[in-house]
């Protein structure tokens, strides 16, 4: 079995994606990485189709702009999409999410922790 380089995180994001060949569609992404990420969609996507994705995070202003991500499996209205091109601002936005989406459970402990010891 192939082992991930990244960790992939779950998340409730909606999405929207477009390609050149197909108008569009939106979904929401399940899992996202630095590298990638899994969405589900009523909308069917083929393996090898590069797709323009906009990830709206919740509690951020500006989606996600990804220019450029390759298609890499389709199956049961899911599909997984591997991050080809993004520019350097969006990369920065992508890695910064997901550390805070990666910090979010020991903020969750810690701060649960900090409050039995006041009481």
């Amino acid at each position: 079995m192939e082992q991930r380089r990244n960790p992939r995180f779950h998340v409730q994001f909606r999405s929207s994606f477009s390609s050149i060949t197909m108008i569009g569609g939106q979904g929401t992404l399940v899992d996202l990485s630095v590298r990638g990420c899994r969405i589900e969609s009523a909308t069917e996507v083929q393996p090898g189709t590069s797709l323009e994705v906009r990830i709206a995070v919740v509690g951020q202003e500006h989606p996600i702009h990804v220019q450029g991500a390759l298609v890499r499996w389709s199956r049961d209205g899911q599909f997984g999409l591997e991050f080809e091109v993004i520019s350097p601002i969006e990369w920065t936005h992508l890695q910064q999410i997901v550390k805070e989406i990666e910090m979010e459970p020991y903020e969750r402990d810690k701060e649960a922790a900090e409050r039995n010891d006041s009481a």
